[in-house]
């Protein structure tokens, strides 16, 4: 799973905001903010990695439970998925 081209993430004042550009802002107007967690899990989609690194990696950087990571990694996906940020 990937980040489709043409969105970008942006760090604006301490905040983090996914933002589409070029020929995607025709399809995506707007602005997606996300927490610092948020922001860590998008960074990962944009190597491509898959459900089980996103979980791995929360657990290596985050003070969670391996049940949290789960809940939170599948509620990531399922949003990023829903609104067409990312190619299968």
């Amino acid at each position: 799973m990937k980040i489709k081209s043409g969105f970008m993430l942006r760090e604006v004042a301490g905040s983090y905001v996914v933002v589409a550009v070029g020929d995607r802002s025709h399809e995506f107007n707007g602005m997606v903010n996300l927490n610092e967690s948020g922001a860590f899990l998008w960074k990962a989609l944009e190597r491509g990695s898959d459900g089980d690194a996103l979980v791995r990696a929360l657990l290596e950087n985050y003070d969670v439970s391996e049940e949290q990571a789960v809940a939170d990694v599948d509620k990531f996906i399922t949003i990023v998925s829903e609104n067409g940020f990312v190619e299968e």
